[in-house]
């Protein structure tokens, strides 16, 4: 989902040439004098966040904010003195310009922290999502403090959305709500974890919600699977097109009107510079906490590995594409287009 961003031009630092890709797996194949974690021949995940594992933020396991591999400027405007956070494999030159994983061979930097042993007996597709979208979803999913009978809306039936679904309903969540207007995204969504789908193109999402929680209080959390491309209205569209906003506020309004007071706002989408829109005074009157951010992917997989192997997730149920790397280009113009019902595509070399 996020290399669509890339793949639309939304990305500032973004050069020809550049290889895309950060959720990938693989065989080590070589490994340089200092690595002692992995060797030739091992079966490995890569997390797409590049970190040391010995600066500040890595030792108090933020590891997305490690300070020291990332040489590009990061994508905070107002950033001051303060070191831009990882480095990200494949996602511009703002996150230090690192060559992705749709390639045949890849290159992996901090070698006895990043790569991830699997076991030979689970399938590629079992574990591939371990790199992004499944951590990214169990982070949105525990920041939102989701829990057994608790309630929580999700923005965003895209790869991460369906994914933390799947994460708040093994967390035992009694009510889930899936808003999208995908109908086929939607579909699936209520018939793999049995969300409450919500299609914002025929009714006001957050109103709806309301309605169907006790008290008309809203839920307990909601959570932001869409980001800065969010539909929006015309004037948001051409304002965000011509870089006078840097984000679409249209899912964060929805997010804010939707949870109850005293409620969580966890956002896993993407934004980046001023949001257009945003309602800081119905926050704050409702008494919200936001939690946010890139993921801190090391530090869940053990766990996610574990869910996985017990088959409490089975992240693989989301890929309905199957292409070879050299297809890549039409993997991504499906993808775009929301052609075939696609959900997720993966590419083999």
């Amino acid at each position: 989902g996020s290399d669509l961003h890339l793949y639309r031009g939304k990305i500032p630092a973004t050069e020809d040439g550049d290889i895309f890709g950060h959720e990938f797996m693989g065989i080590v194949e070589e490994v340089g004098p200092e690595v002692t974690e992995v060797k030739k021949g091992d079966r490995v995940i890569i997390p797409f966040v590049i970190a040391c594992g010995h600066c500040f933020f890595c030792e108090h396991e933020l590891m997305a904010a490690c300070e020291n591999t990332n040489t590009g400027r990061g994508a905070i405007l107002n950033k001051k003195q303060i070191p831009p956070g990882a480095a990200l494999f494949g996602f511009s030159h703002l996150y230090g310009g690192i060559p992705g994983g749709q390639a045949e061979y890849v290159r992996i930097p901090k070698g006895n922290v990043g790569p991830f042993k699997v076991p030979g007996s689970l399938p590629d597709e079992k574990v591939l999502f371990l790199t992004d979208i499944l951590p990214t979803a169990w982070q949105a999913v525990n920041n939102a403090q989701v829990g057994r009978g608790s309630s929580v809306a999700i923005y965003g039936a895209g790869p991460v959305g369906l994914l933390a679904a799947a994460c708040a309903r093994m967390l035992g969540a009694e009510q889930i709500f899936m808003v999208d207007h995908h109908p086929y995204r939607l579909s699936f969504a209520h018939q793999t974890y049995g969300v409450i789908p919500v299609n914002f193109d025929e009714v006001d999402a957050a109103e709806f919600i309301i309605q169907n929680t006790t008290g008309y209080r809203g839920v307990d959390a909601v959570i932001d699977a869409v980001g800065f491309e969010a539909k929006g209205s015309m004037l948001e569209t051409v304002m965000t097109n011509l870089k006078l906003e840097g984000s679409s506020g249209s899912a964060l309004r929805q997010c804010i009107a939707a949870v109850r007071r005293g409620g969580v706002v966890s956002v896993p989408g993407i934004y980046a510079g001023p949001i257009h829109g945003f309602l800081f005074g119905d926050a704050f009157d409702k008494g919200l906490t936001f939690k946010m951010g890139q993921t801190h992917v090391h530090n869940y997989l053990p766990q996610l590995l574990e869910h996985i192997e017990n088959g409490d997730l089975s992240p693989d149920l989301i890929i309905t594409h199957r292409m070879k790397l050299e297809d890549a280009a039409e993997g991504y113009r499906i993808f775009d287009k929301k052609e075939e019902d696609c959900r997720k595509v993966i590419l083999t070399p």
